[in-house]
């Protein structure tokens, strides 16, 4: 199963969004995915250990890094890093959701999936969503 959620439930309204793996490089889906969703109506919290800003949003270098009240309001860990490091991103984000009650959803990019890290995400009640790009699910629910 790729999802525990219909996708198209959690892109239908302006959400807050913690970006693993947000990139600097314009070329880059990480870096246009992020800014899509900023002119779209999102909050984008970006999570990069090598950035201070991007698209002139305050960077955190780990999901741990988030102050609580930030930490709060993520509804969405959208991850751009490769499937090997899944499982230990789902651990860092059930880390959060204990400490924080939030994020609700892990959701990793098109063509990435990775069993381990939707076992961690399954035992600790937090839904996912597996190759799914979060952009190409907002411009299909625009279409209909």
């Amino acid at each position: 199963m790729k999802s525990t959620v219909d996708p198209q439930e959690i892109i239908g309204k302006p959400r807050v969004v913690a970006v693993v793996g947000a990139s600097k490089n314009p070329e880059k889906d990480a870096y246009t995915v992020p800014e899509y969703l900023l002119a779209h109506g999102f909050t984008v919290i970006p999570i990069n250990p090598t950035a201070d800003a991007i698209h002139g949003v305050r960077v955190y270098p780990s999901l741990k890094d988030i102050p609580e009240e930030v930490a709060r309001t993520v509804e969405v860990v959208d991850v751009f890093r490769p499937s090997e490091e899944f499982p230990e991103v789902a651990r860092q984000v059930v880390a959060m959701k204990a400490r924080a009650g939030k994020p609700l959803v892990f959701w990793g990019q098109l063509g990435l999936e990775n069993e381990e890290a939707k076992g961690i995400l399954s035992v600790a009640g937090i839904d996912y969503v597996m190759d799914s790009c979060m952009r190409t699910e907002h411009q299909r629910k625009g279409a209909r």
